[in-house]
């Protein structure tokens, strides 16, 4: 699924060449853009025009600024750790049997996950998850729910911009989408 690979290009790095090709690929209007993404219908209305607006922030910023504010956001604040396993871990030594598996699930799908990346990177996850079905992402994103609730919320207590595309992640994965 497209909007999720959307998500996990817009939590990552925001690199000179994302920018470039994001400005491209989004043109003048980010709305339909992110709406001709969503093939499954997986965000609301509203979801649409938050990540548009976000998009078109981000294209509207200095590169140089926006990439060290990532920095300082997601790098130097542990409590804004885009590594999920951080938030239920720390660093405690517990923390790498959970990696393997989360590797080795992804493998079970086919999926060799970035060997830069520790598998519990949120724009990993969200890889991931763009190869399953609807149903299938949101019983994954249910699993990590409440890490993705304490990192939103972690983000909005700074005011972070990235906050509302956590905030939208972590509806994909609610009971109330599981239901459906």
């Amino acid at each position: 699924m497209k909007i999720f690979r959307l998500l996990s290009a817009l939590l990552d790095y925001p690199s000179n060449d994302f920018l470039a090709e994001l400005s491209e690929l989004a043109g003048k209007d980010t709305y339909a853009f992110v709406e001709s993404l969503d093939e499954e219908s997986a965000l609301s209305t509203e979801e649409y025009r938050c990540v548009a607006d976000f998009i078109t922030t981000l294209l509207a910023s200095d590169p140089l600024e926006l990439q060290g504010a990532y920095v300082q956001s997601f790098d130097l604040t542990a409590e804004h750790s885009l590594h999920l396993t951080h938030h239920i871990f720390g660093e405690e030594k517990t923390r790498g049997p959970a990696l393997i598996d989360l590797g080795e699930f992804y493998r079970g799908y086919g999926l060799q996950a970035d060997e830069k990346e520790l598998p519990d990177y949120l724009p990993v996850m969200l890889e991931f998850c763009s190869t399953l079905s609807i149903g299938e992402a949101w019983v994954f994103l249910g699993d990590v729910a409440k890490v993705l609730k304490v990192l939103a919320d972690n983000l909005e207590k700074s005011a972070s911009p990235y906050a509302s595309l956590v905030r939208i992640v972590e509806k994909q994965g609610s009971l109330t989408r599981l239901a459906a």
